[in-house]
Formats: C-alpha cells, sequence, structure tokens
C-alpha cells in the first residue's frame, strides 16, 4: 500500500488497518515457528507497510499540533 493511498484515509481508517496488519504479522510469526510460511516476504511487506501507516498517523498528529501551536500564539 502506497503513503499516498494511506493519506486519502480518515483517521479511523488508517488505525483499523494497522490493527489489521498486527494481527497478520502476529499469525504469521505463530505460523513461521511451526512450519514453512508459502510467502515468507509478507512479513517484510507488512512491516513495511506498518511502519507507512504510523508515518502518516504521526505526520497527520503533527500537523494538528501544529496548527494548534499557531493559533496560541495570536
Amino acid at each position: 500500500m502506497k503513503a499516498s493511498e494511506l493519506r486519502e484515509l480518515t483517521r479511523e481508517e488508517v488505525l483499523r488497518k494497522v490493527t489489521e496488519l498486527k494481527d497478520e504479522q502476529f499469525k504469521l510469526r505463530l505460523r513461521r515457528g511451526m512450519e514453512e510460511l508459502p510467502n515468507p516476504l509478507r512479513l517484510r511487506t507488512i512491516r513495511r507497510d506498518l511502519a507507512r501507516c504510523l508515518t502518516v498517523l504521526r505526520q497527520r498528529d503533527l500537523a494538528t499540533a501544529a496548527g494548534t501551536d499557531r493559533n496560541h500564539e495570536r
């Protein structure tokens, strides 16, 4: 998933995506310990998608904080 696609989603949708990715990552890590994964590169993809989601959330938080800080200066 591209960061530009994530920026179009609402905060709640991005948070839901983070939850889904963490759940899938957990399940794959458990399976990896017991058997060979059919697509081991999926773990890397999940990790990177999760990082993208968290980055978008952080950018939004910083933009919101910067916006409120400016209002207090006036």
